[in-house]
């Protein structure tokens, strides 16, 4: 009797060591990544990006586990490219235009070219690193991009019903949409979007360059009041998602491909949730008290004309760059039609 519970103790052991052992190599198998961006956790494009995390998980059954960081916990917005080109996190999402000068091919889907929703500048957008493939990427691994929808002069309170009334307000801004402000006569100030809410609210800007759904998602129809309702002249936004070139080359074959099919899902994805955040947005500010301003035929066709220059200077950059601008710009406005 002795003897078999001394045997039934080592096989229970032995058992324990094993499963033990299977565990240990389980979770060395396990890879695990982290993933920074800027958007607030309850902004639908970082619910978005969480959940991408999650059908990544899904879908390899595990082998890969992404770590979510949310609201410029990991990196901070203009700096998430550089950190996930140095390993900092092993993937972001942040804007292009934060990082100006850098993109110059794909900077060009940020001209007010007149984009009329975020599924048409999303796919546009896929297409021009698609058919360009520039070498402003080659530092990362792309995953997708996405764009939001027509971006608006917003004001805090003053009515903007011509160019005239725009001369000397600030206007926040970034990238191209800073060069719109300035195409229109108003003087525009670089700054994040995270900064905005404080700084609408305490004047230090008068306005704010922004698509719909930032009134809801960002909360900024608690301090506008005004928005040039104009989509001819609109610009848009590029966000990428990209992942550290060295930790993507890492994984097999196998989970690249699950990863890169899920890409195309969810980029069209970010393209439907930017529409249906800017029809909140425009219902957001309505509920706010905000006011809809709307241009007639005459004044229109004289903003088409201010921001005209802008985008040929744009051309000519690209021009000086080694880069076809016009080859660039004519398959945007050609998307566009």
């Amino acid at each position: 009797m002795k003897k078999r519970s001394i045997w039934a103790i080592v096989s229970l052991a032995a058992t324990a060591v094993f499963l033990s052992g299977m565990a240990t190599l389980a979770s060395a198998q396990t890879i695990e990544l982290t993933y920074a961006n800027f958007f607030p956790p309850f902004h639908i494009q970082s619910k978005l990006a969480e959940s991408w995390c999650q059908e990544v998980e899904k879908r390899t059954n595990g082998a890969v586990k992404i770590n979510y960081y949310p609201g410029g916990t990991l990196v901070k917005a203009p700096q998430i490219y550089d950190g996930v080109e140095q390993g900092i996190a092993d993937i972001g999402m942040s804007v292009l235009a934060y990082s100006k000068g850098r993109f110059p091919v794909l900077g060009a889907m940020d001209l007010p070219i007149g984009y009329p929703n975020g599924v048409i500048a999303t796919q546009i957008a896929n297409g021009v690193l698609d058919k360009f493939n520039p070498k402003e990427f080659d530092t990362t691994q792309i995953m997708f991009l996405h764009a939001h929808g027509p971006g608006m002069i917003h004001t805090r309170d003053k009515e903007v019903k011509n160019l005239a009334d725009l001369e000397g307000l600030k206007i926040r801004a970034t990238g191209m949409s800073a060069k719109l402000a300035s195409a229109l006569g108003a003087t525009p100030v670089s700054m994040g979007m995270p900064d905005a809410y404080q700084s609408l609210q305490k004047g230090v800007v008068d306005g704010c360059a922004h698509p719909l759904e930032a009134n809801k998602g960002w909360k900024l129809a608690e301090v506008l009041e005004y928005v040039v309702d104009e989509s001819s002249v609109a610009y848009t936004t590029t966000f990428f998602v990209t992942m550290n070139k060295a930790k993507w080359d890492s994984l097999t074959p196998e989970i690249q491909k699950t990863i890169s099919e899920i890409n195309m899902e969810w980029s069209v994805k970010h393209g439907e949730a930017w529409d249906s955040s800017d029809a909140e947005g425009r219902a957001f500010f309505t509920e706010k008290g905000g006011t809809f301003v709307m241009l007639d035929d005459a004044e229109k066709k004289k903003w088409q004309a201010a921001v005209k220059p802008a985008i040929d200077e744009y051309s000519a950059d690209l021009d000086g760059k080694g880069i076809n601008g016009q080859e660039v710009i004519g398959y945007i406005s050609s998307m566009l039609k």
